[in-house]
């Protein structure tokens, strides 16, 4: 268990195990609807590759959402400079969201590798957040880890997915 001194935790870099196993939880219907698009398992192809868009737009849109209230935190000081730099934080945070419907317009096959660029670009804003200062050291293989995979199991269901 961590102990908390002075508001951080003595273990910067370990990841929160709720955070590890909620993390990779969320990963496996990427996993079951890339094989699923592939291989028609229980669901159809075509199908398997619309849901997975949907639930990938919902999770980038999350993934934008941290960035929200990281920004929020940030405005929370008196510092102008911080203030002025959340203002850019809650702007970039609501790009997730934004590229996600605007993918929605375009055929499933590059609409699953744009969300893949989408969640190739937030990760490296996510370093940079970290690099600041501004979301724990663990955040940074965590999501290293859990865009990894996502990013893979995108591109196999854009690549190789449908009927």
């Amino acid at each position: 268990m961590n102990n908390v001194k002075s508001g951080m935790l003595e273990e910067p870099n370990r990841i929160p195990r709720a955070a590890f196993l909620l993390g990779w939880l969320g990963v496996l219907p990427f996993a079951f609807l890339s094989l699923a698009s592939i291989k028609g398992a229980v669901v159809d192809p075509d199908s398997a590759r619309d849901v997975l868009f949907i639930y990938g737009a919902l999770i980038l849109s999350f993934m934008g959402g941290v960035h929200w209230g990281l920004a929020a935190v940030q405005s929370g000081t008196k510092d102008e400079n911080a203030t002025t730099a959340a203002g850019v934080r809650f702007a970039v945070s609501v790009l997730p969201a934004l590229a996600a419907f605007v993918l929605s317009t375009v055929s499933i096959s590059l609409a699953l590798a744009g969300l893949a660029v989408a969640f190739t670009a937030l990760l490296f804003y996510d370093f940079r957040t970290v690099r600041k200062g501004l979301a724990p050291k663990w955040y940074t293989p965590m999501r290293t880890q859990l865009s990894g995979v996502v990013v893979v199991l995108l591109m196999v269901s854009a690549t190789f997915g449908g009927s």
